[in-house]
């Protein structure tokens, strides 16, 4: 256990004890609670009430590329394994129809403060596929001067002169994927990346003018242990990251199929795995970064530090953002975007998302219209998660409600976490401690409605 500058504890004991299944709420409600009923239609009427309204909130961009040309057996992404490079040329014409067509609905000059590039592997796509969707993006909406404009990356699958274009074409934060150096490790993952050509990238990223580079890796993945993993965090800390993700591996082989190719004996054991995430984080916090929250750690002068000192931070499907006050347009198969207290789901298989844009329609599959009681849920939520606080009086006047009251049945659950020191609880705040920091799932799935059967859990993945 090591408490540095009163930002994180880790209580192992605690952790332990408390772990279990749980939403990681990108969204709330989360997306297995969207429905069918809310559909293109739906999706149209609430951008033409935006559009009616005048409304001039900036958005922000997600676009899906699902290809890969190899598949790791860890990935519990919506992913197409295939060399055939053709397929992204058809992907690119589809991609550009749907956008053209939510840009005219959407209305002209919509501004663009956020692009995140997502998969799959984005640069799956050709040079020339890449210059295509940029310059489209640029046609159909306004990309605005410093925007975050981001795009994940295998560096496994990228040249110097792929990440010169991405530089050139707009973008400035990078996101690279490592999960670990261990050579046992990636052999039993079936992802083989050397230190080399992940240096590589991250060099060219800077020489590029990239204003961030974010470095993801994975905790529990088989055949890891505390010293292979020690090591690759002493190689990724000493390229100096702006920011670093450390997730949690979730087995779930029965929902993800890659994942029965992972042998459950090689798993390290559930004292291991959480030495392993007490390293790291110890790691971190004594080479100067800051915890943000989840899995993510950021420079003490990172926007995203930033942010969460001044206030400012949200938490999106794409994870921490320091863009809150955006509608989120999606494209691309599987896609989750948000405009005003909706949320929409393209289809997740490309026959489905073809066939709807065939028939000029929007290829959404299914979606949802947050009520009062689900926007307060989600604020309260957003709070915890992004700053480890809330004021009761703030909700109290801006949704019209007595908290105390309203969350009765939430308070008194929340009275437990006290006893056990996860938070501390006073007439008009709530403040996470530490301590409980690491638990935040635990103490927002308190304010989540939709968990309130045991069964509802068996869904999720594990907390820590």
């Amino acid at each position: 256990m090591k408490e540095a500058e009163n930002q994180l504890v880790v209580d192992l004991e605690l952790i332990r004890r408390l772990d279990k299944n749980g939403p990681r709420y990108t969204s709330y409600p989360t997306a297995d609670r969207f429905e069918e009923a809310f559909n293109a239609e739906r999706y149209s009427q609430w951008v033409a009430k935006r559009k009616n309204e005048g409304v001039s909130r900036p958005l922000s961009l997600y676009i899906h590329i699902p290809f890969c040309n190899t598949l790791c057996f860890y990935c519990a992404c919506n992913k197409v394994i295939t060399k055939d490079r053709s397929k992204s040329a058809e992907y690119v014409r589809y991609l550009i129809k749907e956008m053209g067509m939510q840009a005219s609905m959407l209305g002209k000059d919509q501004v663009v403060e956020q692009l995140h590039f997502g998969g799959g592997t984005p640069t799956f796509l050709s040079d020339n596929e890449l210059r295509e969707v940029m310059a489209a993006i640029r046609q159909n909406f306004k990309l605005v001067e410093d925007g975050e404009y981001s795009i994940e990356i295998d560096p496994r699958k990228v040249s110097d002169e792929t990440i010169a274009l991405l530089g050139s074409t707009g973008f400035n934060r990078i996101s690279v994927g490592v999960q670990d150096f261990d050579e046992e490790v990636q052999r039993a993952v079936n992802r083989i990346q050397s230190e080399e050509e992940t240096m590589r990238v991250i060099n060219a990223a800077r020489a590029n003018g990239f204003k961030s580079v974010s470095i993801d890796l994975i905790y529990g993945l088989p055949k890891q242990t505390l010293q292979g993993f020690g090591r690759t965090l002493d190689r990724i800390i000493a390229v100096n990251p702006d920011r670093l993700s450390i997730y949690n591996y979730a087995h779930m082989p029965t929902i993800f199929k890659p994942q029965r190719r992972i042998h459950e004996e090689d798993m390290p054991a559930g004292q291991l795995k959480l030495d392993i995430l007490s390293m790291a984080v110890n790691k971190l916090i004594a080479a100067g970064y800051v915890y943000i929250g989840m899995d993510h750690f950021a420079k003490p002068e990172d926007e995203l530090a930033v942010a969460q000192r001044q206030g400012r931070l949200h938490r999106n499907f794409q994870g921490y953002s320091t863009h809150s006050d955006c509608d989120l347009v999606a494209l691309g198969v599987s896609a989750i975007g948000k405009i005003g207290p909706t949320y929409s789901q393209n289809y997740r298989e490309l026959e489905d998302y073809y066939n709807a844009l065939d028939h000029d329609q929007l290829p959404i599959m299914r979606g949802m219209e947050l009520n009062a009681d689900d926007l307060v849920r989600r604020a309260i939520i957003q709070a915890l998660m992004c700053h480890f606080e809330l004021n009761k009086e703030q909700f109290n006047t801006a949704y019209q409600i007595d908290f105390d009251q309203y969350f009765a049945t939430e308070m008194n659950e929340l009275v437990e976490y006290e006893k056990e020191g996860l938070l501390t609880l006073a007439p008009q705040q709530i403040n996470v401690t530490p301590k409980g920091r690491m638990l935040i799932r635990n103490i927002c799935m308190i304010f989540d409605k939709y968990l309130r059967t045991r069964q509802e859990h068996a869904r999720y993945s594990k907390v820590i």
